[in-house]
């Protein structure tokens, strides 16, 4: 049976290192699972006013993450944290109350950056916020990218062989851990 992985990326920006890093991962999809990137640009901000009936787009973020058997979360870094646009796609996956789509979710967080700490201090925020949706983080490997700007060619194809590595033991593990998750 496959693994369908459900991937986000924290960043909007065009030649963004995060999502590069996703395209990374897809790339490197093992046999058994497949991985497709879920558009969240288009998202309202969150309003509780718009939950009597839910925009399209929040709709299709909803039935997206409902069909998925894991999550993959790639985060930059701001200030210390996940990007805005990462916290409104988890906000409004787990509106109306009682309607948690993330709710049980096998879940691996990478973050990436072009400075040095690898945006540690996102994934580790990040990861308070899948203990209170019900989600089951991955703990290890911890995927920590510094020196993004470094890694990619001109065409956004990684190139750094330790990080080919890294996201083949990141992948192997989400897998086991989803397929242990299942037997539950």
């Amino acid at each position: 049976m496959s693994i369908k992985v459900a991937a986000f990326s924290g960043s909007l920006r065009k030649e963004s290192y995060t999502t590069k890093l996703v395209k990374a991962f897809a790339a490197q999809t093992p046999a058994g699972a497949e991985l497709e990137l879920v558009e969240i640009g288009g998202l309202p901000l969150i309003n509780q006013d718009l939950e009597q009936n839910l925009p399209a787009s929040v709709q299709a973020l909803k039935a997206k993450v409902a069909a998925a058997d894991a999550i993959l979360l790639a985060t930059p870094e701001y200030n210390r944290s996940y990007s805005p646009v990462l916290k409104n796609a988890l906000d409004w996956g787990s509106r109306p109350g009682g309607q948690n789509s993330w709710n049980d979710k096998p879940v691996a967080i990478v973050s990436c950056t072009p400075y040095t700490l690898g945006a540690f201090g996102a994934a580790h925020h990040l990861r308070q916020v899948m203990v209170f949706l019900n989600m089951h983080p991955l703990q290890q490997p911890e995927f920590y990218l510094g020196g993004a700007a470094d890694k990619f060619d001109a065409d956004g194809k990684l190139t750094d062989e330790m990080t080919h590595k890294k996201i083949d033991e990141t992948w192997a593990a989400l897998i086991a851990w989803t397929e242990r998750l299942r037997q539950k």
